[in-house]
């Protein structure tokens, strides 16, 4: 029984395929379940029942699927031996034969019911698609245009779908406006309610500072300058560790460019955030070092199992490698993945007086116990 003879609903869907990438065999596929099941409910049929679709021309053949017996008792599921011949002279007992049913009026309830589906099923297709399209852009910059930021998350129109960018993931200093253009850090790219799309975007996190750069820098989107790691306070300064294998590259002055412009470009970005570009070494005490800059180190004694590091600074220089509540210090540990505790070069004699002083009375204490022991 045809109960579709619909050439246009085959156009439509390799027209689907051909523009949004939806496969025109899974909707064919999900258009005979749901026909099969519409034809179960509307008709009490049992489970032996198939509903086939033309993949040329959209027309739908409903059967029932029988075994060959010599003498049917049921014909819902049996057919007699002499009738299933009439079908095929080759079937024989015990055989399985597809039989075409023509029920009434179930061309009204396909239409209706491929309608729904194929509107259901075009929806998840989608999802699916943009699913794994924004799958492949996690780590990557997106730009969109504000579209909501009046409390909590700012919502981004990123073109085909909506990127949100909860509390924790936007900079404190920065101000979100409706329609300003902005660009973000795909963070997380996962499924919502009823298989929705959420596309989780930062502006905090510290690989968007690196991305910026391998967009930036040639040097570091071929591969020439390695990013080693990077720290970030978001909204006030990074420390970000580079390195190269080519020792006619200077990977700092590279980074930072003439004047200043390489780098310039990146801080206007990220509104005025401040960037320290170091040299990576493999030298624990002299990444270390580097990492403390701007301040200026006189030694770096380390503990490598403990990953320790107790650095010394000129007494002048004590706040500026500590830095305003910590910062450049706690920026410094993160970047390098030491504990690193600062002292002054004033602290840390007083320090090597106390151990002496200390030293020296066990040593008194220790000479007493002897004599008293002659």
């Amino acid at each position: 029984m045809k109960a579709i003879d619909n050439k246009e609903l085959i156009l439509a869907l390799e027209e689907l395929e051909n523009e949004r990438g939806i496969k025109k065999q899974y909707m064919l596929e999900a258009i005979e379940a749901a026909l099969l099941t519409a034809y179960k409910r509307n008709f009490d049929a049992l489970d032996n029942v198939k509903v086939v679709m033309d993949k040329q021309t959209g027309a739908t053949y409903v059967y029932s699927i029988k075994e060959v017996v010599e003498k049917a008792n049921d014909s819902a599921q049996e057919i007699n031996l002499e009738d299933a011949r009439k079908i095929n002279k080759t079937l024989d007992l015990g055989d399985k034969v597809e039989v075409e049913i023509v029920p009434k009026d179930f061309g009204r309830i396909a239409a209706q019911t491929a309608k729904q589906v194929i509107i259901q099923k075009i929806r998840e297709a989608e999802r699916n698609v943009m699913f794994e399209e924004y799958s492949d852009k996690k780590g990557e910059i997106v730009s969109g245009i504000i579209q909501k930021a009046d409390r909590g998350s700012v919502v981004v129109d990123l073109g085909k779908v909506e990127g949100i960018m909860p509390v924790k993931e936007q900079v404190p200093t920065e101000k979100y406006r409706v329609n300003d253009k902005i660009k973000a850090y795909v963070s997380e790219v996962q499924r919502g309610e009823k298989g929705s799309l959420q596309v989780i975007i930062s502006r905090t996190n510290p690989d968007f500072v690196r991305k910026l750069l391998e967009f930036e820098i040639p040097e570091i989107y071929e591969g020439l300058i390695e990013i080693k790691s990077v720290s970030r306070d978001p909204g006030s300064r990074s420390k970000v560790a580079v390195y190269s294998q080519d020792k006619n590259i200077d990977p700092v002055g590279s980074c930072v460019g003439q004047r200043g412009i390489r780098i310039q470009n990146i801080i206007n970005e990220l509104n005025g955030e401040k960037i320290d570009v170091i040299e990576w070494s493999q030298d624990p005490s002299t990444f270390i070092a580097a990492a403390l800059l701007p301040a200026k180190i006189m030694a770096v004694d380390i503990k490598e199992e403990e990953k320790f590091a107790q650095v010394i600074v000129p007494d002048e220089e004590l706040s500026l490698a500590i830095g305003k509540a910590g910062q450049n210090a706690r920026l410094a540990a993160k970047l390098t993945n030491w504990k690193i505790d600062i002292k002054s070069e004033s602290q840390f004699r007083e320090m090597l007086m106390q151990k002496e002083n200390i030293q020296e009375d066990d040593d008194k204490i220790a000479e007493k116990a002897e004599k008293k022991e002659e």
